[in-house]
């Protein structure tokens, strides 16, 4: 089955762990933007290096890098029947630039996946994380920070893909196997199976 697919979530929701199981199910790649950079980064590619030059600097990459690694990626043969990402579209000008890249292939998404998750829950589960990994730097107020700007910056994407009739959400909380289950019957529902 082909699904070309977008995962949106808050930190914390789970999208990682959900991408992987959706992804063996299925037999479409899991693509992760930080991936994408880490790749493009390692390999010294022009982009990586002219990505690294931002983010050297602590500044963010500007969406017409990020466009063009996604673009790159997303041109690869095994994302050609389908894919997952993970961590792109994070804002509305990179929504329009997917659209146009698929438009270009003659394609356009099948579905956008919404992890949702209670921000208590989430905020809970990032500092039980943060102790059991030693992530020092993952304290309450960073995990709260990050949240809100979560809110800013992608939540309005779920508008705009509930408007294209794209939009389908599961309940991130529970057992890993509860949140699959509840994620392969929203996919299902919206006429996504393996």
């Amino acid at each position: 089955m082909s699904a070309r697919m977008v995962l949106l979530g808050p930190p914390g929701a789970g999208k990682g762990t959900q991408a992987a199981r959706i992804s063996e199910r299925l037999n479409i790649p899991a693509i992760s933007t930080g991936d994408i950079f880490r790749s493009h980064v390692a390999r010294a590619t022009e982009l990586g290096i002219l990505a690294k030059s931002y983010m050297d600097r602590g500044e963010y990459v500007p969406d017409s890098v990020t466009n063009a690694m996604v673009e790159d990626r997303l041109s690869q043969a095994d994302a050609a029947e389908g894919f997952l990402l993970d961590g792109y579209p994070r804002t509305v000008s990179q929504v329009h630039a997917l659209d146009a890249m698929l438009a270009q292939r003659g394609l356009a998404l099948d579905v956008v996946l919404e992890i949702t998750a209670d921000a208590e829950a989430v905020v809970a589960r990032l500092l039980k994380r943060a102790t059991e990994q030693n992530r020092a730097d993952d304290t309450e107020d960073v995990i709260r920070h990050r949240l809100e700007v979560y809110a800013e910056q992608t939540e309005p994407l779920v508008a705009i893909y509930a408007d294209k009739g794209l939009l389908v959400s599961a309940d991130g909380i529970g057992t890993l196997d509860e949140v699959t289950d509840r994620v392969m019957t929203a996919l299902v529902e919206a006429g996504v199976s393996a």
